[in-house]
């Protein structure tokens, strides 16, 4: 995982472009395109808190958890779809488009997965692992739902949107620093959140998902490393994700310790460990993305003229 070319076999080797073509505007296009950054995310802010104040019904039972879930998902990818088409006047939204989804997801899953599972097993190497309490399979299948819609909504609204139109005006290295801050303070007020727990989340919850995004020119592999992030964190391990506790999941681990060895309150998103393993893939696919050409000037930056 350290040499890229062992990183690539994980990572897709297609690169899906931007599309530059789109048919002529109507007039309320042209005026929603001049207001397209806050329409588009108040249309997918809308959708988000929708999602999230559904999420409540994933946590009946497992079957309405594997149900609402995806099918949030589902939803808010088709409301992102026809947002850009309205707004944005794109027929092909190409950042969500079918080419390699499946095989993105699935990439971007074991990236997240495994990152975190290497975070808790270092943390537990260090004596952090205070004790392990059991779940329930039907409290997994509860979170898979839950941290389906999550991912898919919350990439979107931050890789989608923000990240995109970002980038376009300022360029690649600008958005991934402003989308990364931007992603970090959203988390700043939830419980046991520290100025280090914010800023380590924007690293790995913003910077990593953006790279992502960056070598891609896709969602999904950044929806999936998101999701296996969050999943096998809150799923599996049971640990605090992001300040909240987590009831539903195959195991409960709870850690003790200094906070820069488990996190805190926060939870193992704000510790050390966890920043400096989610730092290896970044680089690497920051690297690789470099290495392609992926790097983008905005329309804010002019091309330097060359004698």
């Amino acid at each position: 995982m350290g040499r890229e070319s062992d990183f690539s076999s994980v990572l897709p080797m297609e690169i899906t472009t931007q599309d530059t073509t789109a048919p002529a505007l109507s007039t309320t296009q042209q005026r929603l395109r001049r207001f397209r950054t806050p329409v588009l995310i108040a249309g997918m802010a809308v959708v988000l808190v929708a999602a999230r104040a559904l999420d409540g019904l994933t946590s009946l039972n497992a079957v309405t958890g594997l149900l609402i879930g995806p099918a949030l998902a589902v939803a808010a990818v088709f409301a992102y779809k026809w947002l850009a088409r309205k707004v944005e006047g794109r027929e092909n939204v190409s950042e969500v488009t079918r080419t390699d989804r499946w095989k993105n997801l699935r990439r971007g899953a074991t990236i997240g997965g495994l990152a975190f599972t290497a975070t808790m097993l270092i943390i537990g190497m260090f004596g952090g692992w205070e004790h392990v309490g059991g779940g329930s399979i039907g409290g997994l299948l509860i979170t898979l739902g839950i941290m389906t819609s999550v991912a898919v909504n919350e990439e979107i609204l931050f890789r989608g949107i923000i990240f995109r139109i970002l980038e376009e005006r300022a360029g690649t290295v600008v958005a991934l620093v402003v989308s990364s801050i931007l992603f970090g303070l959203t988390h700043l007020f939830n419980p046991g959140a520290t100025v280090w727990g914010t800023l380590a989340i924007a690293i790995e919850g913003g910077t990593m998902v953006a790279a992502a995004y960056v070598l891609t020119r896709s969602l999904w592999l950044p929806i999936g490393i998101h999701f296996g992030w969050n999943f096998v964190q809150a799923g599996f391990f049971g640990t605090t994700t992001s300040g909240t506790e987590q009831t539903d999941s195959v195991f409960h681990f709870q850690l003790s310790g200094p906070s820069l060895l488990t996190g805190g309150g926060f939870g193992p998103e704000a510790s050390l460990v966890a920043l400096l393993i989610c730092a290896i893939p970044t680089a690497i696919m920051i690297r690789s993305a470099a290495r392609r050409g992926e790097f983008r000037r905005g329309t804010l930056r002019p091309a330097r003229k060359h004698a």
